[in-house]
């Protein structure tokens, strides 16, 4: 967040709560994508969201949210081969007051986002922070849902958008009340076929192909939220 950065608050965290908008933002954040988009609706899925619920919520009062859950073992498995491409997902952490030496020093750059306590991470492996980043997201999201009321808030697994995209999309573009037109169903039909930004082919269970030993490690730390989360082990 340009208006935030982590920086000011020594690194702790990537979270904004609704305290921590100003007028300033108000008329920032107007400015800026009033420029780009004019008055129609745009989509923000930036990871650090995760943590700014609140923030966004007090920031944009007609906000809807789209909480897409994942099933912990594929999205941990997919946070591991982005912790490959620092230069992607860690160009913000260049600064970071330091040293990464995750895996034995194999990832060098801090990827994605901060959570709280993530100093402690350090030094451990790949897979239990990364673990450690899916936890605190979702519980971060789930923590937050109960301030947004129903009409403003959207659920769904990512899961079912590989088994059924088109009405998975259809689905969410009732609820947000915009026209599913026959382009838009066209182009689901074909999204799976033709992903965006996707690290191989989309699929189930790709961590039994990929990093089945690691994340068999830290399967029991993730139960609790992947049950919360309406999943079963």
């Amino acid at each position: 967040n340009f208006l935030h950065p982590a920086s000011n608050i020594n690194w702790d965290s990537h979270i904004l709560t609704a305290a921590d908008v100003t007028e300033k933002d108000r008329e920032e954040v107007s400015r800026f994508y009033f420029r780009h988009f004019g008055r129609r609706r745009f989509i923000d899925k930036a990871n650090q969201n995760c943590f700014r619920i609140p923030y966004l919520h007090a920031l944009f009062p007609d906000a809807c949210f789209v909480y897409v859950k994942r099933d912990g073992r594929d999205n941990i498995n997919s946070l591991i081969h982005g912790w490959e491409r620092p230069d992607e997902y860690g160009t913000w952490s260049r600064n970071l007051p330091a040293k990464v030496q995750t895996d034995n020093g194999a990832y060098q750059r801090w990827c994605f986002f901060l959570f709280p306590g993530w100093r402690s991470f350090l030094k451990v492996s790949i897979e239990e922070v990364c673990a450690q980043q899916w936890i605190e997201a979702n519980k971060a999201i789930l923590s937050a849902k109960s301030d947004i009321t129903r009409t403003q808030w959207v659920e769904i697994h990512y899961e079912d958008i590989l088994r059924s995209p088109v009405e998975t999309f259809q689905k969410i573009f009732e609820q947000l009340e915009i026209t599913f037109s026959s382009d838009i169903k066209r182009h689901c039909d074909t999204l799976i076929s033709n992903p965006y930004n996707a690290f191989s082919p989309p699929r189930l269970d790709k961590w039994k192909e990929e990093n089945r030993v690691r994340i068999e490690r830290i399967i029991p730390e993730i139960t609790k939220i992947m049950i919360q989360m309406g999943y079963n082990i």
